[in-house]
This record gives structure tokens, C-alpha cells and sequence, in this order.
């Protein structure tokens, strides 16, 4: 089974494609793109079996891109949306995945795709079908730059999403990034400076160039007599350096 991969938070195209594999070690995933325009692209190069879909991606949306690839493969749809907007899924009788994907989810959507693959050409999904999703679906839909949500982690051959919202701490290791939570500490491959790019800066704070914090995971402030701030977190023993250049966001209004 060839397939891609189209999704613009690269943690999540990766811990698709392991457990992908891990479910079925046949798989070959031959093109992971991040936009609507590259989702286009790599269907034409590479003619994979399968497309996993994003609803929500810059340039157009996966509907948009399903609508235009129309019969050039089969076609399952990963989304966010809330259960009311899956009615128009359902309705439509398309494949989709919500996410956080589940494993057990995604491996029954592979039992679903293996009859139809190597019998007649993917028939392309009804136009009135598509047309009444973007209208369902039009509010949320609109491609626009999101926070970080999700990060991966990987453990031995072991991947695991991480919730960003249960983060409480981001502290540089050298080219990595220690990601703590209430109860578990791990390395992502992303630096801390890029990470704080792709974070909320209404949730976290950057207070040292070696740390970033969960606003509200701070329990306590503390200003020495030399002027200096640390800060504690909830559920975290140790202190944390706040620097001077972050200081003036603790300034008592």
C-alpha cells in the first residue's frame, strides 16, 4: 500500500506514518507534505494508493484537494472538528480519522482499504458530497496559522504523542528540547528556540534562554535581595532562573 501523508503539524505526519508501519509493515509512505498546493503535487509524482488527508491546511483545504485529485486515489480525511461537523461525514459516506488518531481507529481504517486496493480505479468522491462539507465545514475550514498542538517523542522504536497543553516546562539540552509535564519528562529533536516560534505566547513565556514556561502551571515568583527573579511550577520541586531581558513580565501592575 502506497501512501501519503498531508498535514501541517510535522509531529503528527510522523507518528502517522509509524504507526502506519507499525501496523502493517507493507506500507511504504512515499510523500509527507505540509500544504494543500504540495499535497497537489506529490499525488501527481508519486500516484500513491492512499492520501490521509488534513481538513485544515494552508494554500486549500483537504476538501479542496480532494475535490481537485478527484478518482487519482482513494481518500481518507483527518480531522479536528467537533462531533456535530462529523455528521456531515458521515452523511457523505467518507472515510475520516479525528485526531488525536487513535491506533485501534486507524488500523480498522485499513481493514476498510484493503479490498478496494488493486480492483477498479478509485471512484472520485460526488461533487454535491463535497460541496455541502465546505459548507458544513466553511466557518472552521479556512486554512490560518495554528499553535503548536501535539509533539512527538520517541522512545527505543517507540513514538508517543505528547498533549502541548500538559506541558508545563520546555528546557534546552543542547540541540534538544526536555519536555516536562506533571508526570513525565522527555526529549523532542526540536529546538527551543524554533519551539517557541510554533508556541501560544498567550500560554507560554519564555523566561531564560534555556527554559520556557506554561503560564499557568507558575505556583510562585521570587525576587532575591540582589534583585534576581526564580519562579516555581506546580508539581516541580526546583527553582528556575528568570532572566533580566524577561523580567518586566512579572512587574507587579
Amino acid at each position: 500500500m502506497r501512501v501519503l501523508i498531508a498535514d501541517d503539524e510535522a509531529p503528527l505526519r510522523e507518528w502517522l506514518r509509524h504507526q502506519l508501519q507499525a501496523l502493517d509493515g507493507a506500507i511504504e509512505v512515499v510523500a509527507e507534505t505540509g500544504d494543500g498546493p504540495a499535497t497537489l503535487a506529490a499525488i501527481e509524482r508519486t500516484r500513491p494508493d492512499v492520501a490521509f488527508l488534513d481538513i485544515r491546511m494552508p494554500g486549500c483545504t483537504g476538501l479542496d484537494v480532494a475535490a481537485r485529485c478527484a478518482g487519482a486515489c482513494h481518500v481518507v480525511f483527518v480531522t479536528a472538528y467537533d462531533e456535530f461537523a462529523l455528521e456531515a461525514f458521515e452523511r457523505a459516506a467518507l472515510d475520516y480519522l479525528v485526531k488525536p488518531v487513535r491506533g485501534e481507529r486507524l488500523a480498522r481504517t485499513l481493514e476498510r482499504l484493503r479490498p478496494l486496493l488493486g480492483a477498479t480505479r478509485p471512484s472520485a468522491l460526488p461533487a454535491e458530497a463535497l460541496q455541502q462539507l465546505l459548507q458544513a465545514l466553511r466557518p472552521t475550514a479556512a486554512p490560518q496559522a495554528r499553535p503548536l498542538r501535539w509533539l512527538t517523542a520517541g522512545s527505543g522504536d517507540q513514538v508517543r504523542l505528547i498533549d502541548v497543553l500538559t506541558v508545563d516546562h520546555f528546557a534546552a539540552q543542547d540541540k534538544y528540547t526536555e519536555v516536562r509535564t506533571a508526570r513525565e519528562t522527555a526529549l523532542v529533536r526540536t529546538p527551543l528556540s524554533r519551539l517557541e516560534e510554533e508556541l501560544d505566547p498567550e500560554t507560554f513565556w519564555r523566561i531564560h534562554r534555556g527554559h520556557i514556561v506554561r503560564v499557568a502551571a507558575i505556583e510562585q515568583v521570587r525576587r532575591d535581595m540582589m534583585g534576581r527573579l526564580t519562579l516555581r511550577l506546580s508539581g516541580h520541586p526546583e527553582s528556575l532562573p528568570v532572566s533580566r531581558a524577561f523580567s518586566h513580565r512579572f512587574k507587579v501592575m
